[in-house]
């Protein structure tokens, strides 16, 4: 169970405390569970909606945005404003880009790209609420954790060293088998809503992908996390829609 502890501590703030520094193995073998979280938070985001159904919808969207938002650390939100300011500063430049990046400062391209998606969740979130379809909140969280894995199997990491490059280095045999199980369920589940999920993130990663390579050559830890932001809000704004 070491992995998923592993993936939970990651992806989440949740009170996980893991015995001790995880093997480089052990790590990859986390990226097995990152769907399995995804759903959690997921069904963790219907739970809190159930219990705020008499809230008025707008308090009821920024309180889930807030709560969706603190689940994760804002992990994947901060690797998007660092992808944000780097691909604009980086002026078409990899290594420039990459140098970005790694700046733990934000300027006002990061601001402004994680104001418009916020606002964008918040607004689909509500639009979601209003039209009665609560339960398809756990599609956005599900899916995003679902491609994720599949960005480090079928993309080259670009930078040497961290989690980012143990995560690629010792990616599991059977990864493709379960990330094709959890987009099977996901259709199963939630039928014609999941199979638009499941096209709109689709799209969205093979944008990104090509985007990627043509800039980087692969992709980052940072731009692992901007996909997870970016299939987010494109699930929920076409849901939404």
């Amino acid at each position: 169970m070491l992995p998923l502890l592993i993936a939970l501590q990651f992806l989440t703030r949740l009170p996980v405390r893991l015995p001790g520094m995880p093997e480089p193995a052990q790590l990859g073998r986390s990226l097995l569970w990152y769907p399995a979280v995804g759903l959690l938070l997921g069904l963790l985001l219907m739970a809190a909606q159930a219990l705020l159904g008499s809230v008025p919808v707008l308090l009821q969207a920024a309180l889930l945005l807030t709560l969706w938002v603190a689940l994760t650390g804002a992990l994947h939100l901060d690797g998007l404003a660092d992808t944000a300011d780097a691909w604009v500063g980086g002026f078409g430049d990899r290594e420039r880009t990459l140098a970005i990046m790694k700046d733990p400062r934000s300027g006002p391209m990061a601001v402004s790209v994680l104001v418009l998606v916020l606002l964008l969740k918040f607004v689909a979130l509500a639009a979601l609420l209003e039209g009665g379809r609560g339960d398809l909140l756990v599609l956005a969280p599900w899916l995003a954790r679902v491609l994720l894995p599949g960005l480090f199997r079928c993309t080259p990491y670009v930078r040497s060293g961290g989690l980012g490059q143990a995560l690629a280095d010792h990616l599991p045999g059977r990864l493709p088998v379960v990330l094709a199980l959890h987009g099977l369920a996901l259709l199963l589940a939630f039928g014609a809503p999941g199979a638009l999920a499941a096209l709109l993130g689709g799209l969205v990663f093979l944008v990104w992908r090509r985007t990627l390579l043509a800039r980087l050559g692969g992709t980052t830890g940072d731009t692992a996390g901007a996909l997870v932001e970016l299939v987010e809000c494109a699930v929920l704004v076409g849901l939404a829609c």
